[in-house]
């Protein structure tokens, strides 16, 4: 059995309430050097009880790893659905609009329904093939690469496709959303895609669940001050919530009345 000393259950306690702990924070707390918090933090992660982070350590790993979408998809589906519902007030008759990949924007397209006019770009199959179904919308599948895992197109074909539009709305999935790092996905020429995207769009909103906070992908999209809206559900931390309002992001909480 571990044993554990008071002062690092105090520690996983902090680490409970928060999700994320600092080091220089620690110190403070209980008046000891940062040798000392270090030495802490990395035995409770030899224990397995935190992942350590430069600067602290969090309650779960910050990196995102590559997931095959339709895994992804049976992951937090109800707080999907509930995104997927908020995301689809932001869309309106005459809108040329751009969605990207991933299971939170796949949710989203299942929903489209009823316009009478609107103009979707995706590099998604799974999109498309939603949006085939309805006969006034007017659907363009940008071309490229396939990505097996994602099942949407990446690479310059797609993004010089895409550089010959201007839209005014884009509804963006993501791996991680970080206070530091900014906006990411596991892979890099998703990200590339996504940075083409955003630059020929009016208004970045952005479909994440509560699991993609504080989480890192491999590859950068953005930086944070580049999103207009946030759409996420109750699961997000009300600290990271307010720092990311203090950014200039609308933070939606889906389901919440």
């Amino acid at each position: 059995m571990t044993i554990i000393n008071r002062r690092q259950e105090d520690i996983l306690k902090e680490l409970d309430q928060k999700g994320y702990v600092n080091v220089v924070d620690l110190c403070e707390m209980y008046n000891v050097s940062t040798v000392t918090i270090r030495k802490d933090l990395n035995f409770l992660e030899n224990e397995k009880l935190l992942h350590r982070t430069h600067g602290g350590a969090s309650k779960k790993p910050i990196y995102a790893f590559e997931r095959d979408v339709s895994d992804k998809e049976t992951l937090q589906v109800e707080q999907k659905k509930q995104i997927a519902k908020e995301a689809l007030k932001y869309i309106s008759e005459h809108d040329y609009i751009i969605l990207g990949s991933g299971s939170n924007i796949h949710y989203l397209s299942r929903i489209i329904t009823g316009f009478q006019k609107l103009t979707v770009l995706t590099p998604s199959l799974k999109v498309s093939l939603e949006l085939s179904k309805e006969m006034n919308i007017d659907t363009i599948q940008l071309g490229g690469d396939v990505r097996n895992s994602s099942t949407s197109a990446v690479g310059p074909i797609a993004e010089a496709t895409l550089s010959q539009f201007s839209c005014n709305k884009l509804f963006l999935g993501t791996d991680g959303v970080h206070l530091e790092f900014g906006l990411s996905t596991s892979n890099a020429l998703e990200a590339h895609l996504n940075q083409a995207m955003i630059e020929v769009a009016e208004k970045v909103i952005v479909l994440a669940d509560s699991t993609k906070m504080n989480i890192r992908g491999f590859g950068k999209i953005c930086n944070l001050n580049k999103i207009d809206v946030l759409i996420t559900d109750d699961g997000i931390d009300p600290e990271t919530k307010v720092k990311l309002e203090e950014i200039g992001i609308d933070v939606v909480i889906a389901g919440k009345f």
